[in-house]
């Protein structure tokens, strides 16, 4: 399984000629990306105060962040990449940048985000990276922030009597992430899992994961124990995500915009 020193070089080691944009291109292009799939899904929480995007490569949707946020900082765990993300943002001066371990957060004050943010990232992140960006998450969004991250659920493949995933995993999705322990890290730091997108890719199973989910305003204890208790996250498994996108189905995203907007 991937570790954070073998996606630092990875990603440190990649040809970034094209900015990332070439991983748009099922899509049509890097504004069709954003337009149809992106944007319908992060509208309820843009504009924000203060946005934090968490690996942003070279700014492929870190361009769309940048006009919606009154404070935006991005954190990467390569250097190549915050310098991109610096150069291709220059003429803004709201922008906070900074090189990070692939799990920290302790960079940012606790409290003060309102929208976090992450795609085709954390895709590659093991459940002990997520589980980290999580539990801090718990600190770091202000009662009532909210967030959207992209991550793996290829996990939900394992066999459970031989530990063996039962799928392909061509797309380097990382191997011991799901959203069922998604769900469990956010509820051990204090956020609710509003919403869960299971969706394939390149295949038809679910191995990719859009979780949406919010730190709550303090609520009186025993609603927050009851709460605890129980499982309610919607959770959607979207077996037409591509087809909604390239075929530009604007009434089945205007649906999937309202699940979103649960949150």
């Amino acid at each position: 399984m991937p570790s954070v020193e073998d996606n630092r070089d990875r990603w440190a080691n990649y040809d970034w000629s094209d900015k990332g944009d070439e991983w748009s291109g099922g899509f049509g292009s890097t504004e069709a990306l954003w337009s149809w799939l992106l944007q319908p899904r992060v509208s309820p929480f843009l504009p924000s105060a203060h946005t934090l995007e968490i690996a942003p490569g070279f700014g492929r949707a870190t361009q769309f962040l940048v006009p919606a946020s009154e404070k935006l900082t991005v954190v990467d765990l390569v250097p190549a990449c915050i310098a991109a993300c610096q150069e291709r943002f220059a003429e803004h001066d709201h922008i906070d940048y900074h090189v990070n371990d692939g799990r920290s957060l302790d960079m940012i004050e606790d409290g003060s985000i309102d929208f976090v943010f992450s795609w085709d990232s954390l895709i590659h992140a093991e459940d002990d990276v997520v589980e980290s960006y999580v539990t801090q998450l718990g600190r770091k969004l202000r009662p009532g922030g909210a967030g959207v991250l992209h991550h793996s659920n290829v996990d939900e493949y394992r066999d459970p009597e031989s530990g063996e995933l039962t799928i392909g995993n061509e797309h380097w999705r990382a191997p011991t992430m799901s959203a069922a322990k998604f769900r469990r890290y956010a509820r051990a730091a204090g956020l609710r899992c509003v919403v869960q997108e299971l969706i394939p890719w390149g295949g038809p199973d679910f191995s990719d994961c859009l979780s949406v989910f919010r730190r709550e305003v303090r609520r009186p204890l025993r609603r927050r124990i009851e709460r605890r208790l129980r499982d309610d996250t919607t959770v959607v498994r979207n077996s037409r995500f591509f087809e909604q996108v390239q075929q530009r189905r604007a009434t089945e995203i205007r649906e999937l915009t309202e699940i979103y907007r649960r949150c």
